[in-house]
């Protein structure tokens, strides 16, 4: 069983950073692949960053590519989201995901544990 607990969401303004958190619990993160998803009012969650399970492989929307980095550290049991150049679309709750295994897909359907998310809100 993994929890995982997202922190860092926020009120920014246009073109602003942010950087969230996710804390996983036990004591083999790195066999899972993590993940960033979102849902915006009235969407459905949508992928936004993913990352094998030591880090060699990142993945990210087209939305967010060269904005968004995504990464880890498993010393820690955390993965990370740094959030550059906000757009008021980028406004959504952002869940953290984890896939057993290391490598693989990070469809919605695939992700086996999340968290309960945090709020990202950017104000044009």
């Amino acid at each position: 069983q993994v929890q995982l607990v997202e922190s860092g969401g926020g009120v920014v303004q246009a073109g602003g950073s942010l950087r969230l958190t996710c804390a996983a619990s036990g004591r083999t993160f790195s066999s899972y692949r993590m993940g960033w998803f979102r849902q915006a009012p009235g969407k459905e969650r949508v992928f936004v960053s993913g990352i094998s399970g030591v880090g060699g492989s990142t993945y990210y929307a087209d939305s967010v590519k060269g904005r968004f980095t995504i990464s880890r550290d498993n010393y820690k049991n955390t993965v990370y989201l740094q959030m550059n150049s906000l757009k008021a679309e980028d406004t959504a709750v952002y869940y953290c995901a984890a896939a057993s295994g290391a490598s693989g897909p990070f469809s919605y359907y695939v992700m086996d544990y999340w968290g309960k998310g945090t709020l990202v809100t950017v104000s044009s």
